[in-house]
């Protein structure tokens, strides 16, 4: 009767770490002031995962398009801009292949988004350009 208790556990527990995954919404966080600045929510669309911007804390900012992003994000409005496009799963808490870009300067990076390992509530959010990268950290929200 143990062992079929310690089977039991060993598969649920499995289970529910598996289960995580980086679907849902995440509020982002200045690297410099620590300010929260917007709700991300991430999905997913023909097998890619894409993320956009679905809310802006700052009233000031809600309305502001991205004047200095190129192709079909040109002038587009922040608020609703997918910034995160055509992720694809590496491992089982990693993905990479696509592309983030800062709205704020219309840069485009390659990207990868890997759950934190000791806190699967926490996104390892980072973009690259040749060797050099900066790496932020998002904090999912319920809803």
């Amino acid at each position: 009767m143990r062992y079929l208790t310690v089977f039991f556990i060993c598969c649920f527990s499995s289970f529910y770490l598996n289960g995580q995954d980086i679907l849902g919404k995440w509020k982002t966080v200045d690297d410099n002031t620590g300010e929260e600045k917007s709700i991300v929510e991430i999905y997913k669309k023909n097998d890619k995962i894409y993320g956009k911007i679905i809310e802006i804390f700052d009233a000031t900012k809600r309305d502001l398009s991205c004047e200095n992003c190129d192709g079909e994000d040109y002038n587009k409005p922040i608020l609703g801009l997918v910034i995160i496009k055509d992720m694809e799963k590496v491992d089982k808490d990693t993905y990479k292949k696509g592309t983030i870009t800062n709205p704020e300067d219309g840069n485009i990076y390659s990207c990868r988004l890997k759950l934190d390992d000791n806190n699967p509530d926490k996104l390892q959010v980072r973009g690259y350009l040749a060797f050099f990268y900066k790496t932020q950290y998002w904090v999912r929200i319920e809803g």
